[in-house]
């Protein structure tokens, strides 16, 4: 089955932003876009006049507009529109299994660092199977991504990342662009180290060049796949989340994996992500890891 780039639209600035980010991805990768707007007619107990025909006008003019639009803008587009009749998570989660990745807006930076997502795009990103960007808008318009780098995340081994960091090299491969490759990492615990674990770590020559080491030997594969793209490491003591940000100034996409494992409580994006998916001045690709 062929695969498309899916953005989800409401006729926000965000959302906006995110099929015009969808766009230049689709054309830097030579895939189809479809704009998606979910809609679907539920009376409300209200004692007011309801009018499900003026509403299903209205969706289409959301989503028409945000189609023209973005035709406008990208000319050459391969790039279709829907309507989907269900609820916001439901209708992008069932476009996925089509789906390259799945784009969203995000509202920007506020002053409740808790509410900048939205608790839709909060259950996309930690309910979906594939790739889910966030795209913000800036003041409502919907800016150029500078010319810098992929940030990408690794953590663990090479298997523990390996969704991202393919991520991470196919979209710089598609763009043109660099890959900055970050590990962090903190200092142990007393017994948090095994005698075995920390004997590789002296075989490294210390707890720094072991990280490096992990780091390198997590993108000698993608390295291997991608070797137009060029890469730089960097290995910092620190939290993930914390080593991540403070990078993140330069960078035209950040990529971050998300483990796809339910809690108790259900799917969860995990904190590396949601301090991305919040503070990040960039957009904010989340993967899955299986």
């Amino acid at each position: 089955m062929s695969r498309e780039i899916v953005a989800g639209v409401d006729g926000s600035p965000e959302s906006l932003a995110a099929a015009d980010w969808a766009a230049r991805e689709a054309l830097h990768r030579g895939l189809p876009l479809r704009l998606a707007h979910a809609w679907r007619w539920e009376p409300l107990d209200l004692p007011l006049a309801q009018d499900p025909e003026a509403q299903g006008r209205a969706a289409h003019a959301v989503l028409r507009e945000a189609e023209e639009e973005t035709a406008r803008r990208h000319p050459g587009l391969e790039l279709s529109s829907e309507v989907l009749p269900d609820t916001p998570v439901a209708a992008l989660l069932g476009a996925e299994e089509r789906a390259e990745m799945l784009v969203i807006g995000s509202r920007g930076h506020g002053p409740v660092a808790g509410f900048l997502l939205g608790s839709y795009g909060q259950q996309i990103i930690a309910a979906a199977t594939r790739p889910v960007v966030a795209v913000r808008s800036r003041d409502g318009e919907r800016a150029e991504p500078p010319a810098g780098h992929v940030l990408v995340g690794q953590l663990g081994g090479p298997e523990d990342s390996a969704a991202a960091l393919g991520f991470a090299f196919a979209t710089a491969a598609a763009r043109g662009a660099s890959v900055r490759a970050v590990r962090a990492w903190s200092l142990p615990a007393l017994y948090a180290y095994s005698p075995a674990s920390m004997r590789l770590a002296d075989e490294a020559g210390g707890l720094v060049p072991y990280e490096e080491k992990a780091l390198r030997e997590a993108l000698d594969p993608w390295r291997e796949k991608y070797p137009d793209v060029r890469v730089e490491e960097h290995v910092e003591l620190g939290s993930a989340g914390q080593v991540l940000l403070s990078q993140s100034g330069a960078a035209q996409l950040l990529v971050v994996g998300r483990r796809a494992k339910r809690g108790a409580v259900g799917p969860r994006i995990g904190s590396v992500a949601h301090a991305a998916l919040h503070l990040a001045p960039c957009p904010v690709a989340v993967v899955p890891q299986g």
